[in-house]
């Protein structure tokens, strides 16, 4: 569902929720409500002024787009708007279980040097570090641990900042534990109505 559509029908603008639906004969279905104060004809009154030689034009709607929709488009963020924001405002809470990477007996800190970068980069990098700077997700370290950073262009043209954690994840202890079928998890779903879905903003950088 598009919220809040603006249409305009000669000067007069008014703003509808549209669904958007298969349907290859029409292009737009508007519902009976604004018909009235926008004085908008049906398709029988249509044809019978047609009939009696008035001259008639026609006028339709198309997407000029192809891109995919937004999560902002979901009815569920329409309705709630408080609850999925553009950005995080900050960090969460301290939790009482500290984060911890189990790393295999013996293994040394590792520290990579950095990628070459293009000026552009360069740039870009020093945007996104204090934009996390200033919103706390970031802070300055002295650790001996090192990973290089780097750039991975996304769909809409801007730039993703990832991490190179390749030389960590060979010291990593690996989580052992079976996998959940397939068919078992399709079983679970059945009668189910409500389903969660974790959309990370800078999956490479969390």
């Amino acid at each position: 569902m598009f919220c809040d559509c603006p249409i305009q029908i000669e000067s007069i603008i008014r703003k509808a929720d549209l669904f958007l639906i298969q349907i290859n004969d029409f292009d737009m279905i508007l519902g009976t409500q604004p018909r009235k104060p926008l004085k908008i004809i049906s398709a029988l009154k249509a044809q019978k002024f047609l009939s009696h030689g008035c001259i008639g034009f026609l006028a339709s709607v198309k997407v000029d787009s192809e891109n995919e929709l937004s999560i902002s488009d979901h009815p569920v963020v329409c309705e709630f708007p408080d609850v999925f924001p553009e950005k995080l405002p900050g960090v969460p809470p301290d939790r009482e279980v500290e984060f911890t990477i189990d790393l295999v007996p013996g293994a040394e800190p590792i520290s990579k040097a950095p990628y070459r970068m293009a000026p552009t980069e360069l740039k870009e990098l020093k945007e996104q570090l204090e934009e996390l700077l200033d919103l706390g997700f970031i802070r300055p370290s002295v650790s001996p641990w090192g990973a290089p950073v780097l750039f991975v262009r996304k769909k809409d043209g801007t730039m993703r900042l990832c991490i190179d954690y390749r030389e960590l994840n060979k010291i990593t202890i690996r989580n052992r534990y079976p996998l959940p079928r397939i068919d078992d998890l399709f079983d679970q779903l059945q009668g189910a109505k409500c389903f969660s879905k974790i959309d990370l903003r800078s999956v490479k950088l969390d």
